[in-house]
């Protein structure tokens, strides 16, 4: 089993990442800044003007750490790392199941189911910690939507169809999410989800920790010998990864959705840590990235038990265990996809 490590996020501008031994040390103007172990990480993260020395690089890549270069608003920009220890059949399989219109449909719907119900189960939980407020009749009527669409992706349907109950769902489920924020209303009210640009602090929140999530889900990919650029539900696009994004989808409700509510609801961050561009997008000023960064961390050090394999986990090693199950059933090994299911 792989040992569950900490991803190390750059966001000073103007870093410089080198090799050191075995550790990556971090500079700035010249200056040591701090020092990690090599053998502790699991992925670098850098944000904006931050670079990495060619043998930083290489050292990485010969341990499996990959390091992902994005904006300083968290676009992904590039990825380095070595090569995959997975076999080519396992790849080739992978690619056979994404040009077979029925077989990608099957591991499609999977995601979706995964999506769908979690999604629906942080409605409830909502409901139940909170009572509702005013806008509890509206969150039952989304989650009994839920419900219905769970039901709907039963039947045999191809990827479009899959996409467009999909679609629906977003619109019910984002549909009631204000009544999520129970705490700082006049500073976090949310009206529908935005994205390139986010044009809203909830919105901005949510597609920071969207591209954190997706980053983690295609470390655990490449690990298990899997493409994260050939997906089942996220259609191929250069430069896209697709499989990644799928992966995600199981995730976005338990882990990005419920740590922007939590942020939010207990005053982690607050309306004046975000800043709105000439353009109008909305993005985070350092400190609030930097306290959005370490909750992330420390949500991914709680532990859980996964719900197929019974074995006692920490969140953060999630797409790492679903990974390994979904190579196992590419392979042959099981007779379907068991997507994670948070109750």
């Amino acid at each position: 089993m792989k040992k569950h490590h900490n991803t190390l996020y750059v966001t000073t501008q103007g870093a410089y990442l080198a090799s050191e031994g075995e550790a990556v040390v971090v500079r700035v103007e010249q200056e040591t800044k701090a020092r990690f172990p090599l053998h502790l990480l699991e992925g670098i993260v850098c944000f904006g003007r931050v670079s990495a020395s060619p043998a930083l690089m290489a050292a990485c890549s010969e341990r499996g750490v990959g390091i992902s270069f994005l904006s300083e608003r968290g676009r992904f920009l590039a990825r380095v790392q070595g090569p995959v220890s997975g076999n080519v059949l396992l790849r080739r399989e992978q690619y056979r199941r994404a040009d077979t219109p029925s077989a990608r449909a099957a591991i499609a719907r999977e995601f979706l189911t995964a999506k769908l119900a979690n999604s629906r189960a942080v409605l409830l939980r909502a409901l139940r910690d909170h009572d509702g407020g005013d806008g509890g009749q509206a969150v039952r009527h989304a989650a009994g939507w839920l419900a219905e669409a769970l039901r709907a992706l039963e039947d045999d349907r191809d990827v479009d169809a899959l996409r467009g109950i999909e679609g629906d769902a977003a619109a019910a489920y984002f549909g009631v999410f204000d009544h999520l924020i129970v705490a700082q209303k006049e500073g976090f009210s949310f009206t529908g989800r935005t994205r390139r640009p986010p044009l809203d602090p909830v919105n901005a929140l949510l597609s920071f920790v969207y591209v954190l999530l997706a980053h983690d889900a295609a470390s655990a990919l490449e690990a298990v010998g899997l493409d994260p650029q050939v997906g089942f539900l996220h259609a191929d696009r250069p430069g896209r990864p697709s499989l990644a994004l799928d992966l995600a989808e199981e995730f976005r409700a338990f882990m990005a959705d419920r740590l922007t509510l939590s942020l939010i609801n207990r005053r982690q961050v607050t309306p004046q840590g975000f800043v709105t561009g000439e353009t109008g997008g909305v993005v985070m000023d350092d400190d609030t990235r930097k306290a959005v960064l370490v909750a992330y961390q420390e949500r991914k050090q709680e532990e859980i038990r996964h719900p197929f394999l019974d074995e006692q986990t920490t969140v953060g090693m999630l797409p790492h265990l679903q990974a390994l199950v979904l190579a196992r059933f590419i392979r042959g090994d099981l007779d379907a996809y068991p997507p994670f299911l948070w109750h």
